[in-house]
């Protein structure tokens, strides 16, 4: 074709290029939450096999098995329509499962309600593989934490806040504790500060042999009550449970090992202070050994305690102090030869692996360098091989590695973004899941060494449905001042991203709104799927609205400096680098700096109510979702660990809480907040109400009735039906 033709071709072109740019969609709050269309496809119910060569996923009729190395069908587990309990006219909904040890049984949890963050309530289902058999796990109310014995033989679970044991070949159950009570005493699971701020529920563990269970007991009789009232019916509802705020008494604790074949109980001495944590424990390789984790309160000095489980006795495997805080990980692993464990630990300033004989003595720091590894996914014996999750290459990107014992290292994949594996029972194979900040999840499957076999979904279909939106590209940048600086006198910037309306023009003023969590160890700046924040602010975007998020200094993933000089002061250095962000953007020719506002729930609600009223001067508007307006107010685990007790740090909480600082309230300001909060309580926004009337400032309020936090994307109820557990 001649330059002519290809002129008259473009030119007779440009008009539908310019309709098509036209057609594109902009989004509506009813695509983003109500149709469902910005949910990604995933890989659901996933679960390694023994054999280490296949692995189990959850499809529309089945639960089918399939190869790692060539993706073939291997065999069906179970079809859905075999899940048909009797006098039944529907198949059990096939939501999840887990499989015991060898693979010949399945727990099903049906008919799931929340209880909490983590905790769940089911009627557990038993499918035999073998027999075709489907009955219930138990006809007396409904159970949680089901879990197999190592030998597939039994079930533990707890109901009542007591711990159960199901004989699965006589069809006999047997109850282990007797003395659980409705916010008294809890066997096998744990009270509410300990499943929110340490991060688990279940609280037993069967012993490698079979022959015995170690669990949790917690009286919790003298911990002060925390009542919600439900507005249902023609008079309130009212659900009590126990919540310890800030200096105030926890639960005793106290670890018990229950040996089956006697039908007793032995208590482990975990020493004679009871005003301490016991955040994780586990089996060692050895069935005869429980290691117990002890922390103090102020969560800075942390010990593994090796309990002999004949007598209880216990002498100290590992100690560790910190000048600030310890974080609680899963990293703890047992090698199989019985003599040697891995941790991780924030020791030399940055999170890294480090083994240890089972003697207690350092044998050898496993990783290093100014970077932290962020998840430990497990060693592989035969080869040496340990296998992890870093920030090595960006604290906003995730990357996988393999490190051998003895120092060789290898980065397993090159794909920019967050990186997140899914190992082989023997590491032979993992499953990578892969999202950027523009791009959803592709699930695709890896030799060990790293080399791609195929990819499972690459959400295709999605990234198409995108492009029919008019969407603005998310990108990063860097916030530079001299104010911000480490304890050590090291200047750093601020990791950012923004979004600029599709039809950004450079010459005009926009508005901005700044999004904000900002609370020790977190991170929104992340080159990862954002789920619907991700089209919300694209929404505001396409209304005009420039929308940033700065991860300030105690955010994550850069080390222990970055992390943790917001200690003693929550607020203060968050604050200071909101108010830097403002500032920043307010030099930028294309900002409007009389219209900069800032959005945050929960800790971001704390620090948008921080914004507007200490840093009244920059910031023109704030929403604040399911603020904490003092720390006075919050649970005493996760509070202390960053404050210590309000009476030890009276300046740090009071110096730092919104509350105190409405008076420069300029702004407007708008509180949101749901009355049955369980976590950040409905108080405190009614105690920023009164101080903002009694300071006579003017506010928008809405509260959702009966609503729990908006983080947990669905809203759910507690019920008073929840109270047998």
């Amino acid at each position: 074709m001649n330059k002519p033709l290809i002129s008259l071709a473009v030119a007779l072109l440009l008009p539908f290029l310019a309709l098509a740019q036209e057609e594109k969609q902009n989004i509506s709050l009813e695509d983003i939450w109500l149709s469902g269309k910005f949910f990604p496809e995933m890989v659901q119910g996933m679960n390694p096999l023994k054999d280490g060569e296949s692995y189990a996923v959850i499809t529309d009729t089945a639960i089918n098995v399939y190869s790692y190395k060539s993706g073939e069908h291997i065999k069906t587990l179970v079809y859905r329509k075999e899940l048909l309990p009797k006098d039944a006219e529907e198949p059990l909904r096939l939501s999840g499962y887990s499989l015991s040890p060898d693979e010949t049984k399945m727990l099903i949890p049906t008919e799931t309600e929340s209880i909490y963050r983590h905790s769940t309530m089911s009627n557990f289902f038993v499918y035999d593989l073998v027999e075709k058999q489907l009955s219930p796990l138990s006809e007396g109310g409904k159970q949680r934490l089901a879990t197999f014995s190592p030998d597939g033989s039994m079930i533990a679970f707890v109901r009542g806040n007591n711990i159960f044991v199901k004989n699965l070949a006589e069809g006999t159950e047997k109850q282990i504790t007797t003395d659980g009570v409705v916010n008294e005493i809890i066997n096998g699971t744990t009270d509410w500060v300990y499943e929110e701020e340490f991060g688990f529920t279940k609280a037993f563990f069967w012993s490698p042999d079979n022959k015995k269970i170690a669990f949790y007991r917690f009286d919790e009789s003298d911990v002060k009550e925390w009542q919600i009232e439900f507005y249902t019916g023609l008079y309130p509802e009212w659900y009590r449970y126990r919540y310890p705020k800030t200096g105030e008494d926890n639960a005793l604790v106290s670890i018990h090992i229950h040996k089956l074949d006697e039908g007793t109980n032995i208590q482990v001495d975990i020493g004679t202070e009871t005003d301490i944590y016991i955040p994780r424990m586990k089996w060692t390789e050895d069935a005869n050994k429980l290691a117990v984790q002890r922390m103090n309160r102020h969560q800075n000095q942390l010990e593994i305690l090796l309990a002999d489980a004949a007598t209880g006795q216990t002498s100290l495997l590992y100690e560790e102090t910190n000048d600030y805080f310890i974080d609680i990980t899963d990293d703890l692993h047992f090698l199989p030869d019985n003599k040697h464990f891995i941790i991780s630990s924030e020791k030399d300033g940055y999170n890294h692996l480090y083994l240890h004989t089972m003697y207690g003595k350092l044998k050898k720091q496993l990783t290093q360098g100014e970077w932290d590894v962020t998840s430990f996914y497990g060693y592989d014996a035969k080869s040496q091989q340990v296998y992890y999750q870093s920030a090595e290459v960006s604290p906003m990107e995730r990357h996988i590695y393999s490190q051998s014992l003895k120092g060789k290292k290898k980065q397993l994949l090159y794909a920019s973004g967050h990186n997140s594996a899914r190992f082989s029972s023997d590491f032979q194979y993992f499953v990578n899941t892969n999202t950027t900040a523009s791009s959803p999840h592709i699930f695709s499957v890896h030799q060990a060494d790293g080399k791609q076999l195929r990819v499972l979904k690459d959400n295709q279909a999605f990234k198409e449905r995108m492009q029919a939106y008019n969407l603005s590209p998310l990108e990063f940048f860097e916030i530079t001042d001299p104010e911000i600086i480490l304890p050590n006198g090291q200047q750093v910037h601020l990791n950012a991203y923004r979004i600029l309306p599709p039809d950004f023009d450079p010459e005009k003023k926009y508005p901005v709104l700044v999004y904000v969590y900002g609370g020790p160890g977190s991170q929104t700046v992340n080159n990862s799927w954002g789920w619907s924040n991700y089209f919300w602010f694209q929404m505001l975007a396409q209304k005009g609205i420039i929308v940033v998020s700065v991860d300030n200094r105690g955010t994550g993933a850069r080390g222990q400096e970055f992390k943790k000089m917001t200690y003693l002061e929550l607020g203060k250095y968050e604050t200071e680098d909101m108010i830097i962000t403002a500032r920043y953007l307010s030099q930028l020719d294309y900002v409007d700096d009389n219209r900069i506002g800032i959005f945050g729930w929960s800790y971001g609600g704390y620090m948008s109510s921080l914004a507007i009223t200490k840093g009244a001067d920059h910031f023109k508007s704030a929403i604040a979702v399911a603020p904490v307006t003092s720390w006075r107010f919050y649970d005493n685990i996760y509070t202390e660990r960053y404050m210590r007790t309000p009476q030890e740090n009276q300046d740090g909480y009071d110096n730092n809480s919104p509350i105190n600082f409405v008076d420069k309230l300029q702004g407007d300001y708008l509180l949101v907040h749901g009355s049955a909060d369980d976590n950040v309580h409905y108080q405190n926004a009614m105690e920023m109400i009164n101080a903002l009337v009694d300071a006579n400032k003017q506010f928008e309020l809405m509260i959702y009735p009966d609503q729990k936090p908006w983080y947990l994307r669905w809203q759910y109820k507690i019920s008073p039906l929840y109270a047998d557990d």
